[in-house]
């Protein structure tokens, strides 16, 4: 997991009643050079509530584009920063590269670089297996466990890969850290995951772009 930290300055939106409070926002000297896009998740009181906000840098620094909007994190909250482990059911804290996008449909607007998925795609969460915290297409029969990618439940319809504890990986550390569509609209949490309205999920997407090095901010400051 990459240990670079970034610190956030507290924002408060008074046109965001309820939610404004929970909004963080870039601090302009501490983002990684040639990042321009930040999508920052913060918790929302106790539990799997969450706040998500997306930023773009501008000449005069962060402005905000989206949100806040409601989100939902892990069952138990967020792990500090290095304390995620496999099953926990915690969101990892840190800062973390985005993409690829994923989806049922052939081709989905977003400015990532885009994957559909198939029957034949799978996430391996074995932490004996070689290929654990994979992507691979084909059954894995050499793995003890593994997640298929093409859900009948419709959760990763449409998503995006958190580039979490892949570079490298680490076994027992987590595995497929995904932005997702959020379930009961919002009333159940994920195993770690980020989640939100299918809608919003969308209009995020298309917003994030490559070329701009986006990265997801999860920050479990309340």
């Amino acid at each position: 997991m990459r240990k670079t930290i970034l610190l956030f300055a507290v924002v408060f939106l008074t046109s965001c009643a309820g939610l404004g409070k929970h909004v963080v926002s870039p601090s302009e000297d501490r983002v990684q050079p040639g990042t321009a896009q930040i999508v920052s998740v913060s918790p929302r009181g106790a539990g799997h509530s969450a706040v998500m906000t997306a930023w773009e840098k501008t000449p005069k620094g962060w402005r905000r584009v989206f949100g806040p909007w409601p989100a939902v994190v892990g069952r138990n909250g967020f792990a500090p920063e290095g304390e995620k482990l496999e099953g926990d059911g915690r969101t990892p804290a840190g800062l973390f590269g985005l993409g690829p996008a994923f989806g049922r449909e052939e081709d989905l607007k977003t400015g990532l670089a885009y994957r559909e998925l198939t029957s034949d795609d799978f996430w391996i969460d074995d932490i004996g297996s070689p290929r654990y915290n994979d992507w691979v297409q084909g059954i894995p029969h050499d793995a003890a466990s593994y997640e298929t990618m093409l859900r009948p439940d419709g959760l990763y319809d449409v998503g995006a890969v958190i580039r979490y504890n892949m570079d490298p990986v680490v076994s027992g550390q987590g595995s497929a850290i995904f932005i997702h569509i959020w379930r009961n609209g919002g009333r159940k949490p994920t195993a770690g995951c980020v989640a939100l309205d299918e809608g919003r999920l969308r209009k995020l997407l298309a917003w994030l772009d490559v070329k701009k090095n986006p990265a997801v901010w999860l920050d479990p400051r309340p």
